[in-house]
């Protein structure tokens, strides 16, 4: 009898994460048929699951991801709507307040989804979630700094729509790290920061005006110094996947760089048959083109590739740097350049047929669009520093020239300053090719990793 029950309980045990047991009965006798089941046709592994899916070395950018980052379209665009009425300096830094923001919880959870599957079991539901709050903090945009009291009201459901994101993303990226203490260590210390983000979050929200514009600058830089800075050097944030890590932020910034496309059409509506009009749209385009080719065609593939022969600790400190924080100047450039090439169509619109290339445009209007093309570039820059840590002089001097060519287009008309915008960026593009390998900042460094 006891040989029995110990044959019984040793059929019950455990042979390990990819088996299950079906019983049968023969005569009066109870036994067990072991047969292996994978992870994607076990039914119950789709039900509920009392540990994470942690992400391969190997994994990709999912479709779930993709989805998500659809949400960051319609914020983006909307930040730009912001932005541009009216257009002001003040509208620009708080828009890149906006920008920031949303960026961190974009961040946050490309971090998540490089810890453990994002379209999977509990991970995926917080996910969707977390999209539908930053859906709602993208609708009351237009209303983040207006005075009122019903303005009070979409600020601070801006102020929660944020909150709610960032607080689910804590509670995910605990339950994904389950078993890792130095990520515990790493949460726990950024967990902290985004508690202390929250108060200026709030409070500014409640006042508005130039103390709301103060407090959620500030809420970001506590926010960056807590996560970017002292979690990642006391401790610092493992990256599972260096192919899906560089894949997602590739992907947000073709979402960006698409940006500059939709403005085109949202300035030319108006117009689009004239022929001034066209000459910008064609312009707008391949001043785009350039921007991506000097990101996808002259960086993104070699850095991707540095940092996956880096050692660990190199690569999750160049992740942080390269990925997290320098693909903000890349982003906010992008969003920035549209903006003028949208203040730009509204200017040919607004003019015909009087002044067919335009009226020049104004400081600001101006400062949008070179300035957007100073900041990609020196974002990019930085970006090759943090990973193939060499920049030939060629992407050192691109900035610059990028500002000094800023009072010249400000006198210049309208479709004019996008025409040396263009140009210049043209001329960058040919530079950079016809230098080919000797001018190539990842030609060798990927060796010396």
């Amino acid at each position: 009898m006891l040989d029995t029950a110990a044959s019984a309980n040793a059929c019950l045990r455990p042979l390990g994460p990819r088996f299950a047991f079906g019983y049968t009965r023969e005569g009066s006798a109870r036994s067990c048929i072991p047969r292996v089941i994978s992870e994607e046709d076990n039914p119950v592994r789709h039900i509920s699951w009392p540990r994470p899916v942690l992400t391969e070395a190997t994994q990709r950018a999912t479709l779930f991801e993709i989805f998500f980052d659809l949400v960051y379209v319609f914020a983006l665009t909307r930040v730009i709507a912001f932005m541009g009425h009216p257009l002001t300096p003040l509208t620009l830094a708080q828009g890149l307040i906006l920008l920031l923001l949303f960026w961190v919880t974009w961040t946050n959870y490309t971090w998540l989804g490089n810890q453990a599957r994002a379209d999977l079991g509990p991970v995926a539901a917080g996910t969707t979630l977390a999209m539908a709050a930053i859906f709602v903090a993208a609708l009351v945009i237009p209303d983040a700094w207006q005075h009122g009291a019903t303005t009070t009201g979409a600020r601070l459901t801006l102020a929660l729509a944020y909150i709610i994101p960032t607080a689910l993303h804590l509670t995910l990226y605990f339950y994904a790290a389950t078993g890792d203490r130095q990520l515990h260590t790493t949460l726990g210390i950024y967990a902290t920061a985004v508690a202390l983000a929250w108060i200026p979050l709030v409070l500014g929200a409640v006042l508005g005006g130039t103390a709301q514009t103060l407090l959620w600058a500030a809420a970001f830089l506590i926010n960056f110094t807590g996560g970017g800075v002292l979690a990642s050097r006391v401790s610092g944030w493992p990256v599972r996947s260096p192919s899906h890590f560089t894949e997602r932020h590739g992907l947000v910034l073709i979402i960006a760089l698409g940006e500059s496309l939709v403005s085109v059409g949202v300035g030319a509506e108006p117009a689009v048959t004239h022929a001034p009009v066209l000459v910008a749209a064609l312009l707008a385009f391949t001043s785009t083109v350039c921007l991506w080719w000097l990101y996808f065609k002259r960086s993104a593939s070699a850095a991707g590739v540095a940092l996956a022969r880096a050692s660990t600790k190199r690569r999750n400190q160049a992740a942080v740097n390269a990925y997290s924080w320098a693909h903000i100047a890349l982003i906010a450039g992008v969003i920035y350049i549209a903006l003028g090439i949208e203040q730009v169509l509204v200017h040919l619109t607004h003019n015909q047929p009087r002044h067919a290339a335009g009226t020049p445009l104004d400081w600001t209007s101006t400062l949008a669009l070179y300035g957007g093309a100073f900041l990609y570039l020196a974002g990019r820059v930085t970006f090759l520093r943090f990973t193939v840590r060499s920049t030939p002089p060629g992407h050192l001097v691109a900035p610059g020239v990028a500002l000094l060519l800023l009072p010249a287009a400000r006198i210049l008309p309208a479709l004019a300053a996008l025409g040396l915008l263009t140009v210049f960026l043209v001329a960058l593009v040919v530079y950079e090719w016809l230098g080919g390998r000797e001018q190539d900042p990842t030609a060798d460094e990927t060796t010396k990793l």
